[in-house]
């Protein structure tokens, strides 16, 4: 990881403070992207670029959000992540159960989101990137990393 893009990865990202047509534009490249990945969520830092934004999608749900914040967490559980900017790494990662995130919405407008679950798992995941921060750094117990066949099909709770 030594292209420009790793080093997006861990840095905090810049504000966006307004969604403009061009920040549409790369909400839409993120979800064309994310498709092919077959992911649950890209930050544009995994794009090589430094701005606040991320996108999801979850069963039928899609999220694209610039400027996050987590309001409020609670409770905790212990899942697998993967990281599509990590391909072929699985660990188990701790996160809130519930969250309550606040952003903009593709229409400029601020959207508050009360997610559990998987959506809070993908949320905050999504936000770490935006904040330089990798599901690695939030590993408890190191052990619990494992490389996996990168062809292999992931379930679709590891893959985000």
């Amino acid at each position: 990881m030594d292209s420009p893009k790793a080093g997006l990865l861990r840095r905090r990202s810049q504000p966006v403070r307004a969604v403009t047509p061009d920040v549409r534009a790369l909400m839409d490249q993120m979800f064309e992207m994310l498709q092919v990945a077959h992911g649950l969520g890209l930050a544009a830092p995994q794009i090589g670029v430094g701005r606040r934004v991320f996108v999801a999608k979850i069963e039928d749900r899609q999220i694209a959000l610039a400027d996050p914040e987590i309001l409020h967490q609670e409770g905790e559980v212990v899942a697998t992540e993967a990281c599509l900017s990590i391909p072929g790494l699985l660990g188990d990662v701790p996160r809130a159960q519930r969250v309550t995130v606040r952003g903009r919405n593709r229409r400029n407008r601020f959207v508050t989101i009360e997610a559990a679950g998987l959506l809070a798992r993908v949320l905050q995941h999504e936000i770490d990137h935006l904040n330089g921060i990798l599901f690695t750094d939030r590993v408890r117990d190191p052990k619990t990393l494992r490389r996996v066949d990168e062809t292999a099909e992931m379930a679709p709770t590891e893959a985000s």
